[in-house]
């Protein structure tokens, strides 16, 4: 485990203490959610820990699962108490680029229903301006690909369709596919957010605007935290 990996398990840790007995809790994707599910699960086995877990993909469901975390869902519980996830970029605000691994859509709707999120991440992923060497993932229609491809270019962007390694495109939990879009540091990712909702075929955007309550950032010696001031 290099330090990155030991930084986000430290992370993780620090952020599964907020989870209290009775909690419904939104289950991030990703390896940094990883290690939170796992350490939930302990705290379920050797705690007796009562929790439910919303999941935010298939893969999240899966790793829930195998550590013995009872599953729920936003029908049963359309607010939860806490939602702990990862994030590919974090700026000075905590705003987010999410997405990486696909669940943007999944892992939105679960932030948006959560009373509090906390992010989990190693500082590789701090930058000052969003969009820093960072590309934006949109879930989008397959029917809309080519026209939000050309509307996302008139607004600056520079889109690519995310493909599977065997090759073809890659489809989300969702059956959408991804547009991965290159805009270069963003000075108003709450404008371009906007801009972004407005164009039809477009489901989500990895912009994760003023959601964050909370981030824990893993460092090679220590775990920062970060809370958002406004």
């Amino acid at each position: 485990m290099d330090w990155r990996e030991d930084a986000k398990r430290r992370a993780a840790l620090e952020a599964v203490k907020h989870v209290k007995d009775g909690f419904v809790v939104g289950l991030g994707s990703g390896s940094t959610a990883a290690f939170a599910i796992r350490e939930i699960g302990r705290r379920i086995r050797e705690e007796n820990l009562k929790v439910l877990g919303v999941s935010t993909s298939y893969q999240s469901y899966i790793l829930a699962v195998e550590c013995g975390i009872p599953i729920t869902n936003l029908g049963e519980h359309p607010q939860i108490d806490l939602d702990i996830d990862g994030a590919d970029q974090i700026d000075r605000d905590l705003n987010l680029i999410k997405g990486g691994g696909g669940a943007l859509l999944r892992e939105k709707v679960v932030a948006s229903a959560a009373k509090e999120v906390i992010i989990v991440a190693d500082e590789t992923k701090l930058s000052r301006r969003l969009g820093e060497n960072r590309v934006i993932p949109l879930e989008v229609l397959p029917f809309a690909v080519p026209v939000v491809m050309l509307k996302v270019k008139k607004i600056g962007g520079n889109p690519r369709l995310r493909e599977k390694n065997t090759g073809g495109p890659y489809i989300t939990d969702n059956g959408n596919f991804i547009l991965d879009v290159d805009f270069g540091p963003i000075d108003d990712p709450e404008e371009l957010d906007r801009k972004l909702k407005s164009i039809p075929g477009i489901v989500e955007t990895g912009l994760f605007i003023g959601m964050t309550n909370m981030a824990y950032i893993g460092t090679p010696n220590n775990v920062r935290v970060i809370q958002r001031t406004r």
